[in-house]
C-alpha cells in the first residue's frame, strides 16, 4: 500500500539503480511493479509479510531523498524522507541505533518533537517521525513519515545498522564472505599472530547485536556489542589489497549444509551485502572472489571467538576508511564509521 502525506508535489521517479535495490530479492513479496512507482513527499511502502524474521538494515539514499528497508536481506519498505539541509547535512556513514524513545523532544531545537526516535549519534542525528516537504530540510536528522517511522520502530532494536550513503542505493545479494578465515587460499592452517594482537572481554557484561569493523586503513578489527568494544585485534593486509570504499556484510538467519571456513565444526552462515561508499554491485563481485585468496589475517583464536559470537543481525563493515570517529570528545569513544561531521536535530 502506498501512504501519502499532506502535500501533493510530484516526486520524481527513483533512477534505475535505485529501482534495483528495491527488485533484486522479495521473493515472497508484493508485486514489483509497486516498488517502481513514483513516491510523493510523505509516501510509503511497506510490506513486511515479505521477510517475517530476521535482521533490520535501514539504506538511506541522500541523494533520492529515500530510505530502504530490509528484514534478512530482502526488502519489505521504502519511504521518502527529508535530510539535513544546506549547513547542517546529515552526515554520512555507517551507524548502529544507540537509542529507541517512542516520545521524544529535542534537546537542541526548542524542545522540538521526535516522535519514534532511533538515535544513530549522540550528538543529535536521529531517525523520527516529522514533516517531509520535499527536499533536504532537517537540521541534519532523517525525518520520515510519521506512520512509516512507527512500524520502522516497531522492527528495529537496538544495536542494528543504519546506512546512510550520499549517493543513490546499490543492490544487496547473497555473499559467502571469507574475510578473516584463519586458513590460506589452499586451506593451510596460519601460523598464531603474537598474543599482543588480540584480545577479546569474555568479562564484558553487555547484550545485543555484534558489529565487526574491519578497516584497513588502520589495519585493525574492532567488535562491538550494542555499541560496546569487546574485542580488538591486529589485521595483517597483503600489500596491494583495498576495498575501493566500504561493504557492509549482515549475518542471515539461514546456514548452509557446508562447513565454515573459519570452523569447520559449524555451519556456514548465509549472509547479505550492502555495496556503499564507493562500492557497486559489479565491483562487489570482484572483491568477493579477491577475498578468497585470503588478503586479510587475525589471529586464529580471534577469528575462531568472532565466528562463535556471530548470530542474525551480526554486521561486518569491510572498509579502506578509519574505523575511528576523529572527534576525541564523542562519545561513547567507540569504533564508528562516519565519513562527514553532522550537528543534530
Amino acid at each position: 500500500m502506498v501512504r501519502r502525506g499532506s502535500l501533493r508535489r510530484n516526486a520524481r521517479s527513483p533512477p534505475r539503480r535505485a529501482r534495483a535495490i528495491i527488485g533484486a530479492r522479495s521473493p515472497a513479496g508484493p508485486p514489483m511493479h509497486k516498488f517502481l512507482r513514483p513516491l510523493r513527499p510523505g509516501d510509503y511502502l511497506w510490506y513486511p509479510e515479505a521477510a517475517p524474521e530476521g535482521p533490520v538494515v535501514l539504506v538511506v539514499s541522500l541523494d533520492e531523498q529515500r530510505a530502504y528497508a530490509y528484514r534478512n536481506g530482502i526488502a519489505i519498505g521504502v519511504s521518502t524522507i527529508s535530510s539535513g539541509r544546506e549547513g547542517k547535512e546529515t552526515p554520512t556513514g555507517v551507524f548502529t541505533i544507540l537509542q529507541k524513545r517512542r516520545d521524544h523532544r529535542s534537546n537542541l531545537y526548542n524542545d522540538a518533537p521526535m516522535p519514534y526516535m532511533q538515535r544513530l549519534t549522540w550528538d543529535g542525528i536521529a531517525l523520527h517521525g516529522g514533516p517531509l516537504p520535499g527536499y533536504p530540510a532537517s537540521h541534519g536528522c532523517v525525518r520520515l513519515p510519521q506512520a512509516f517511522a512507527e512500524k520502522l520502530f516497531a522492527v528495529t532494536r537496538n544495536g542494528d545498522t543504519v546506512v546512510v550513503a550520499g549517493g543513490p542505493a546499490a543492490p544487496a545479494s547473497l555473499v559467502h564472505p571469507a574475510v578473516l578465515a584463519p586458513v590460506d587460499a589452499a586451506g593451510r592452517p596460519l601460523a598464531p599472530l603474537p598474543a599482543a594482537a588480540a584480545a577479546w572481554n569474555d568479562d564484558a557484561d553487555v547484550d545485543g547485536p555484534l558489529s565487526v569493523l574491519v578497516s584497513l586503513a588502520q589495519r585493525r578489527v574492532y567488535a562491538l556489542r550494542d555499541g560496546v568494544p569487546v574485542g580488538e585485534a591486529a589485521l595483517e593486509v597483503e600489500p596491494g589489497f583495498e576495498v575501493g570504499g566500504s561493504v557492509l556484510m549482515v549475518v542471515g538467519s539461514e546456514t548452509e549444509a557446508v562447513p565454515s571456513l573459519i570452523d569447520p565444526d559449524r555451519p556456514r552462515h548465509r549472509w547479505t551485502a550492502y555495496p556503499l561508499l564507493g562500492v557497486d554491485a559489479e565491483s562487489l563481485a570482484v572483491l568477493q572472489l579477491r577475498l578468497q585468496q585470503r588478503p586479510l589475517r587475525v589471529d586464529p583464536a580471534f577469528a575462531q571467538r568472532l565466528y562463535a559470537a556471530l548470530a542474525p543481525g551480526a554486521t561486518v563493515l569491510l572498509t579502506d576508511l578509519p574505523a575511528v570517529r576523529p572527534d576525541p570528545s564523542a562519545q561513547p569513544r567507540a569504533p564508528v564509521l562516519e565519513s562527514d561531521p553532522g550537528d543534530g536535530s
